[in-house]
């Protein structure tokens, strides 16, 4: 997850519902959720960050200016998937981000973005996604963000002694790939839980293994 974040400002939930709302005691299956930037500010998005609360799907649209000025929503993300089984706790608290690489269209000249949740189970009462993060590219041409520590290393002619010391440039690369290798492990990591190996509340030395 990149550690840059855009100012923006998420807004009150909206319901949609079919039907008087006032009178319809069904619980309503959609939220939509928008967050803006400040009026006259763009962002080229790398990264939309969340934490999600019982939202089984999600789609993103994005308001995008063109050459001339205006604005147009898109859809770049469809129906994406949070929670494997809407009936079940799997994924139902996970943090969640949905990145660039995954959208249906560049996500760039971004001046608002909406969240559309859904959730058709009747097993949970209420449904959301909270800590909503807008993670910016840090320039076009390149396909991770790298974080600010490692823009802000040493020059070489800044350093006093550098006999016996590796190349910066080549050391600040390898960080770079094992950065992104991280980043890649991470997205890709399972969720599932470790069994538990005790017997009567007590640990058997006979089920440890060494390999």
């Amino acid at each position: 997850m990149s550690v840059n974040t855009v100012p923006c400002t998420v807004k009150p939930t909206v319901t949609l519902q079919i039907g008087d709302a006032e009178t319809d005691s069904s619980r309503p299956g959609v939220y939509v959720i928008d967050v803006t930037l400040p009026i006259g500010q763009t962002v080229n998005i790398q990264e939309i960050s969340f934490k999600n609360y019982y939202t089984a799907y999600v789609s993103v649209r994005l308001l995008r200016r063109d050459g001339e000025g205006a604005a147009r929503w898109a859809t770049c993300l469809r129906n994406h998937c949070l929670m494997p089984s809407p009936h079940t706790e799997e994924g139902s608290q996970d943090y969640c981000s949905v990145y660039r690489q995954q959208m249906l269209i560049e996500p760039d000249n971004v001046t608002s973005v909406r969240l559309i949740l859904r959730q058709p189970s009747s097993a949970w009462l209420n449904f959301s996604v909270e800590d909503i993060k807008i993670h910016p590219c840090l320039n076009e041409d390149s396909e991770w963000d790298i974080p600010d520590w490692l823009s802000d290393l040493t020059q070489v002619d800044q350093l006093c002694d550098l006999q016996g010391l590796p190349d910066p440039q080549t050391v600040s690369s390898s960080i770079q790939q094992m950065w992104a290798l991280t980043e890649v492990m991470q997205t890709n990591q399972t969720t599932a839980s470790i069994g538990r190996f005790d017997v009567d509340g007590c640990y058997d030395i006979n089920l440890l293994s060494f390999t």
